[in-house]
């Protein structure tokens, strides 16, 4: 069966600084016709960012889409015309002052697609370590911690880790350990 959805009209709602939200008439494979909401966004990057002696990388951030200080891994939106990689270098010495020599691309996964194109590139960046002082932008406000895998399993079980990228840098982590 065929489970593509065709795109009759699109109608452009909200062009913002960092996203676009559209409004899509579609076809379904039944024949009948819907909407759609979608959020266009330009893509971003989350590092797990690990010490020589196995301490992660976390920052708690104030979010306000869901009133709340969150604990998530260093991510960033990605500029026009950059790639993950160099977005994941800026973006990890700018929220936290370290740095990395040793890069790999873990992931690549869509962070919310029932309305949204996001994706985001998951990084591990192994052997930190401090080249400075943090570059927060000018509206970004965080506490960067160090914390050891069972301090962060100890958040977990205690259900203060909710951010989905953190969690799934997480248990990928946990899962190449094994």
């Amino acid at each position: 069966m065929n489970y593509y959805e065709k795109t009759e009209k699109e109608n452009t709602i909200y062009t913002g600084r960092i996203i676009k939200v559209k409004e899509l008439n579609v076809s379904l494979p039944n024949g009948k016709s819907t909407k759609r909401e979608i959020v266009e966004h330009p893509g971003a990057v989350a590092i797990l960012a690990v010490t020589s002696d196995k301490k992660i990388v976390l920052i708690k951030q104030f979010r306000k889409a869901v009133e709340e200080k969150l604990w998530e891994i260093p991510a960033g939106k990605l500029e026009r015309g950059e790639s993950p990689l160099a977005c994941a270098q800026r973006e990890l010495k700018e929220e936290t002052g370290y740095i990395s020599d040793c890069w790999q691309k873990l992931e690549e996964f869509y962070a919310s697609p029932g309305f949204s194109n996001e994706i985001i590139h998951l990084f591990l960046a192994k052997n930190i370590y401090a080249a400075g002082s943090t570059n927060f932008d000018e509206d970004e406000y965080m506490e960067v911690y160090l914390l050891s895998m069972e301090e962060i399993e100890k958040l977990l079980r205690e259900g203060k880790i909710r951010d989905a990228k953190t969690l799934t840098a997480i248990l990928t982590e946990k899962t190449r350990e094994e």
